[in-house]
């Protein structure tokens, strides 16, 4: 399955990042350590492009979110800096590879404004990324 496929390439990608951090995966049980940072991502795909003629081939698109949250009233700079590490990864041009399923990162990651939630200082990341299909 092509979404499982892309999934699992940018999740693996985003475990390469280090320091190491823990995450939250999508539907999977997950309690935060107090004071502890960590990242909750989210695979959220967009429609998908037919950009051919034939019934061949299609394009699936969308965003990897990487929500980081640390510690509140600790100044910004260790989720900044986490951020700027998600997006070196991710640079615009990288290609991902998942089984014969090829995911590629088609802009610079969005570094959102933060906020606080709850307890947490929240940084989002948006990754934007196309994979061709082949049917």
């Amino acid at each position: 399955m092509s979404i499982a496929a892309i999934r699992a390439a940018l999740e693996s990608k985003l475990n390469m990042i280090t320091p190491a951090l823990s995450t939250a995966w999508e539907n999977v049980a997950f309690t935060p350590v107090a004071g502890t940072p960590y990242q909750a991502c989210y695979v959220l795909r967009a429609e998908p492009n037919n950009a051919t003629a034939g019934d061949k081939y299609y394009q699936e698109r969308g965003i990897f979110q990487v929500n980081l949250f640390y510690p509140s009233n600790a100044g910004p700079s260790a989720a900044e800096a986490r951020a700027s590490s998600i997006r070196t990864a991710f640079k615009r041009g990288t290609v991902l590879i998942s089984g014969t399923t090829y995911v590629q990162i088609i802009s610079t990651p969005e570094i959102g404004p933060g906020r606080i939630e709850g307890d947490r200082w929240m940084v989002p990341v948006r990754i934007r990324w196309t994979a061709g299909i082949f049917i």
